[in-house]
C-alpha cells in the first residue's frame, strides 16, 4: 500500500492541528515517506531481518552493519540464503548470538510456514501475534514491520527509546516520559500515529536509508 504526498500533507495537518508543538519539525521536513514507491522493492522477509538487525541500536550503526550483512550474502536477503550463510559470517558481520539465532530460526520458519502478510483485512494485533511467535521477534520488531514494510499508518511504538526521545524534545520535556504516559498522549494523533512517530524520530536521526 502507498500512500500520496496528498494524504501525508493531510495527516501532517491532523498532528498540527491536535499538537501544535510539532509545528517546527513538520516545518523542516519533507512529508512523511511511509509506503513510498522507493521503499516497497524489500520482501517481508529481508524487512524483518532488517529490523531484528535494527533491535536496540541506533539508525547510524543499523545501517552500517545492515550493508555488512547484505554484502556477505551477495544482496541476497532470502529464506534460502540467510538459512545456509554460515553462522561466523554473520557475527563477522557485526550481528550479535543471539541477532544471529533469531535471523537463522526466522529463516527455518520461512521455509516451514508460508507467511502472508499482505492481506489488508489482517488487523494490526493478528499481524503482531503472529510474528511474535518466532523466537526472538518482539513486540518493537513486528511495529516496524506494520510502519515501514506493511505501510500501516496508525502505530503507536512507545517502546522505541528514540521515539520517546524524539517526544520529549518536541515538547522540551525536562524529565524522560513513561511509555505508559506517552501511549495516552498518542491518543489524539489518531488514525496518524505512525506519522507523528516518524516526526518524532526525524527530529532525533534526520533522513536515514533505514526509511
Amino acid at each position: 500500500m502507498s500512500h500520496s504526498s496528498q494524504k501525508m500533507r493531510k495527516a501532517a495537518a491532523h498532528i498540527l492541528a491536535v499538537d501544535p508543538a510539532f509545528e517546527s519539525i513538520i516545518d523542516q521536513s519533507p512529508p512523511c515517506n511511509i509506503g513510498r514507491k522507493k521503499y516497497q522493492e524489500v520482501s517481508h522477509f529481508q524487512a524483518l531481518v532488517n529490523s531484528v538487525i535494527a533491535q536496540q541500536l541506533s539508525v547510524k550503526a543499523a545501517d552500517t552493519i545492515t550493508a555488512r550483512v547484505a554484502l556477505a550474502l551477495n544482496d541476497d536477503i532470502s529464506p534460502t540464503s540467510m538459512r545456509d550463510v554460515a553462522e561466523l559470517d554473520l557475527r563477522t558481520a557485526g550481528l550479535s548470538g543471539a541477532k544471529t539465532r533469531t535471523i537463522k530460526e526466522m529463516a527455518q520458519a520461512w521455509h516451514v510456514n508460508e507467511y502472508d502478510f499482505t492481506d489488508p483485512a489482517l488487523s494490526d494485533h493478528e499481524i503482531v501475534d503472529e510474528l511474535t511467535k518466532l523466537w526472538g521477534i518482539g513486540r518493537w520488531t513486528a511495529e516496524m514491520f506494520l510502519m515501514f514494510t506493511l505501510h500501516r499508518l496508525d502505530v503507536w511504538p512507545t517502546g522505541d527509546l528514540a521515539m520517546r526521545r524524539g517526544w520529549e524534545q518536541i515538547h522540551d520535556l525536562p524529565e524522560f516520559i513513561d511509555p505508559k504516559v506517552l501511549d495516552r498522549e498518542g491518543e489524539v494523533f489518531k488514525p496518524y500515529r505512525s506519522v507523528a512517530a516518524w516526526y518524532c524520530w526525524r527530529i532525533i536521526d534526520g533522513d536515514s536509508t533505514t526509511w
